[in-house]
């Protein structure tokens, strides 16, 4: 297989297993209004339609998630060819490890609190709680900046965080139930300019936490389109993770 071909396959599998993690990680500070609603007519500027989506998705629950263990299927297309796989993830405070077990190319990522290890080598991609779901989680702190989504959306009911970094994420959520319905966002990997679009299916609702289980995702490279569908099979919140599991190898 020529390398410039294996090299964006490499890279879209990355970018799938960094959308695993945008569903799981969270952090826990500022609390949203008190008054925050999902839905209704009152709840319509993007300030209120973010505190709303963060209510319908457990509130100060879904900010004081200490772990999260995630294990499920991906079907992976690419260039019309269809890839099944397995990943599963595991995440304590900043430590993290994923895994993507297929045909083509496997992929493990482990961060032990400082280091990092990956299967594939020589790319970077922004910080995994600047883009994504996990952003839901740090709306009304200190330099995450809400506003209107981007232009393009203007006609779907949502609202775009922007991080201290500056990186963004357009939240399009359901009116009536201000659950979230999907994301977008765009950045760029090395030379490559990677915009992502997530719609999510079904949810889980575990200990009082409202988390994607099912869902799909679109990875467009410029020249290279990708897809991906997820169905987390299995969900653990706040359970005991050993150290070992984050280890780096030797």
């Amino acid at each position: 297989m020529p390398v410039k071909i294996r090299r964006s396959t490499c890279l879209i599998l990355f970018l799938i297993a960094f959308a695993i993690t945008n569903f799981s990680q969270t952090k826990s500070p500022a609390t949203p209004a008190a008054d925050a609603r999902p839905g209704g007519a009152n709840v319509s500027a993007p300030s209120d339609l973010a505190k709303a989506a963060v209510t319908a998705h457990g509130g100060d629950k879904l900010r004081q998630v200490k772990s999260i263990v995630m294990r499920g299927t991906v079907d992976f297309n690419a260039s019309g060819v269809s890839t099944p796989a397995t990943f599963s993830i595991a995440i304590s405070g900043d430590k993290y490890f994923f895994e993507i077990n297929n045909p083509v190319q496997p992929l493990k990522q482990t961060y032990d609190g400082r280091q990092t290890f990956s299967t594939i080598r020589g790319f970077s991609l922004p910080p995994i709680t600047s883009l994504g779901f996990p952003v839901l989680t740090r709306v009304g702190d200190t330099g995450y900046v809400v506003s209107d989504v981007g232009e393009s959306k203007k006609k779907r009911k949502g609202f775009r965080v922007t991080t201290p970094d500056g990186y963004y994420t357009d939240f399009l959520i359901d009116e009536k139930t201000g659950q979230v319905k999907g994301y977008e966002s765009s950045y760029e990997v090395g030379d490559r300019n990677v915009t992502t679009s997530v719609e999510i299916d079904e949810f889980q609702t575990i200990d009082g936490v409202l988390m994607p289980k099912k869902y799909s995702q679109r990875i467009d490279l410029g020249q290279l389109t990708a897809y991906a569908s997820f169905k987390v099979k299995e969900m653990l919140i706040n359970s005991t993770i050993d150290d070992s599991v984050f280890a780096m190898p030797k």
